[in-house]
């Protein structure tokens, strides 16, 4: 990720709407790897991905503070530049085996049914969790919703 490059995106989405903070939001990709950051990028870009899931064990094992509703963030493509501006808008910690058929859906991934989510995750997280607790059926996960305000998702 270059700062620079960030900076000049949040500049760019301030010229456009002047009711944006002064200071740029976090900047982070979804996903673990590259290419699955440009999958996901693509969905969030579609208006197709207005959800997202993180563990709970992930924030409280490392440093970085739980999702707030009305944050801002800047989405990453698997390059490390900025593409999207999204703010969260609902958040709920729910453990794993009882996230909903809804939330799932609202990931926009695979068959986008709650069975292909909980396969996606368990294996996304026993392989890829930075905590050290690794992955269990109860673990709380936090699901978050979404809108994309820049660029203006496809369906708008």
């Amino acid at each position: 990720m270059s700062e620079a490059s960030v900076a000049a995106f949040w500049e760019e989405r301030r010229a456009e709407d002047a009711t944006l903070p002064p200071q740029a939001p976090e900047a982070w990709p979804f996903g673990a790897t590259p290419a699955h950051a440009d999958e996901l990028l693509a969905l969030v870009l579609a208006g197709i991905k207005t959800g997202t899931a993180s563990t709970v064990w992930e924030y409280e094992d490392g440093d970085e503070p739980m999702p707030q509703v009305g944050e801002l963030s800047i989405i990453l493509d698997g390059s490390g530049e900025p593409r999207a501006l999204i703010r969260t808008t609902a958040l709920e910690i729910v453990p794993f085996d009882r996230v909903s058929a809804d939330h799932a859906h609202s990931e926009g991934e695979g068959e986008r049914t709650l069975a292909s989510w909980r396969e996606a995750h368990e294996r996304y997280w026993r392989r890829y969790s930075a905590s050290p607790r690794g992955f269990a059926p109860d673990m709380p996960i936090l699901c978050e919703r979404f809108e994309l305000l820049w660029p203006r998702p496809a369906s708008a």
